[in-house]
């Protein structure tokens, strides 16, 4: 008798524990993915804008995590793999433009000259001396980004270099990450017995590699998840889940429409917030885990300018809190130059905007023409256009965000040390924000059924 596998959530980390459980239980078991949505892959979304694929959910890898070329090469899509151009992100802070300063971890600076001009003297003094002061650091802490920054080297640090890129990756802030969750291996190296926060940064940071940090695929994420489906050889039941039963046989769920699904395991590949309700009665400790992880909500501008339209020779643009914010000029939290970043296609200048952070709630509270007058005005404060799109498209990501506190790595242990054998989880809440992070998550839960005997 062939075995049964279902899949709750059919964004990419369910749609590649699909494919895993494949390669895993071969071409006789039976996997069905269920998921209500309009199609699958989750924030994972490739919309047509001014007539070329454009993503308007996550939009790169990073490329020196192996999870995701080695996902494209065994899916035989290893020459879909894109590099960007090598053009520099630039930072908004203070009414103007800064290049995105060199040698720093999650903007964490490694020596004072890369932060020059983006801080003020005394900040940079503080940096360079920041060496000669006693370091109070107990192995194992995980305090939040900003509490230990700011402790270091000063709040400007904090608002200029670390928040702008830590509220692209979290839709957070210094204030609301955890360091062993944003920087690893700088935990690691303090750990180790650093010195000095500077030190421990030289420590961290990775060695200079060829090549784009980056990485992208040809005609969107799209691709990647047409491939996973096809190859994963899944049914899809266009569905929602109301919760996961454990049976005499394994473990059976019911669908919002009364219908039961037995199978001999489940991969839950569902949000943070959506795991308690599906788990409650089998694993209560899971589901109390999972209510503890906050998350925020995001939406993405994308716009088709006009060719030519005059854009910086730059992959795009941080912004610093302190300019982000209703009393503020900008509202937007992150600028990409699609067209810049990955080269130009077809007869327009590719822009995304991103707004959201955790907290606002801005981007579930404001209207569609709200954010699009919001872009119209975010790009002439930064750049000074004023332009009509040829084409736009608006994309929210509601509670999509999860954030990585202090102390995330033991919560995430408790909620899986609460789950049966027969059921796994996976998603970005987990172990790492990002679509390598999640394709890991992923294999580490189809790892976990085969261990425990129930994929193979």
């Amino acid at each position: 008798m062939s075995a049964t596998y279902c899949v709750v959530g059919g964004g990419i980390s369910g749609l590649a524990a699909a494919y895993r459980l494949r390669v895993t239980a071969g071409p006789n078991a039976t996997i069905t993915v269920l998921d209500p949505a309009d199609r699958l892959g989750g924030v994972l979304r490739t919309e047509r804008v001014g007539g070329q694929w454009l993503d308007v959910g996550a939009e790169a890898f990073v490329a020196r995590r192996p999870e995701v070329p080695a996902l494209l090469a065994e899916l035989g899509l290893a020459d879909r793999r894109l590099g960007t151009t090598g053009a520099r992100p630039l930072i908004y802070s203070q009414d103007r433009l800064h290049p995105m300063p060199q040698g720093t971890l999650q903007g964490i600076p490694s020596q004072a000259s890369s932060l020059v001009g983006l801080v003020d003297e005394a900040t940079i003094a503080r940096i360079t001396d920041e060496p000669l002061r006693p370091l109070r650091w107990m192995r194992g802490a995980d305090p939040t980004v900003a509490d230990l920054v700011a402790d270091r080297f000063g709040t400007q640090v904090v608002s200029r270099s670390v928040d702008p890129l830590l509220g692209g990756v979290y839709a957070g802030s210094a204030a609301t990450i955890g360091v062993r969750a944003a920087a690893p291996t700088l935990a690691a190296a303090l750990d180790r017995g650093a010195r000095s926060l500077t030190e421990a940064v030289r420590e961290a940071l990775p060695p200079p590699s060829p090549g784009s940090v980056f990485g992208a695929v040809d005609g969107g994420y799209a691709v990647l998840l047409d491939a996973l489906r096809r190859q994963a050889g899944i049914d899809w039941a266009q569905i929602g889940v109301e919760r996961v039963d454990r049976t005499a046989r394994g473990v059976e769920i019911l669908d919002d429409e009364g219908h039961r699904w037995p199978a001999d395991a489940v991969v839950l590949a569902v949000p943070a917030p959506r795991l308690p309700r599906l788990v409650e009665d089998i694993a209560p400790r899971t589901a109390a885990a999972a209510r503890r992880i906050a998350v925020a909500s995001a939406a993405v501008v994308a716009l088709a300018l006009p060719g030519g339209t005059p854009l910086p020779q730059h992959s795009g643009v941080l912004v610093a809190t302190a300019e982000h914010g209703a009393r503020n000029r900008l509202r937007a939290k992150a600028i990409t130059l699609s067209s810049r970043k990955w080269g130009q296609r077809g007869n327009v200048e590719l822009v995304r905007l991103s707004y959201g952070r955790f907290g606002d709630d801005l981007a579930r509270r404001a209207g569609d023409e709200d954010l699009l007058a919001w872009a119209a005005a975010d790009l002439a404060t930064v750049f000074g256009i004023d332009v009509e799109p040829v084409d736009s498209h608006v994309q929210r990501w509601l509670d999509a965000m999860p954030q990585y506190g202090p102390g995330h790595a033991e919560l995430v242990a408790e909620l899986r040390a609460g789950l049966p054998r027969e059921v796994v989880v996976a998603g970005g809440y987990l172990d790492g924000i990002g679509v390598p992070a999640c394709v890991a998550s992923a294999n580490r839960a189809v790892a976990s059924l085969a261990t425990a005997g129930v994929a193979r």
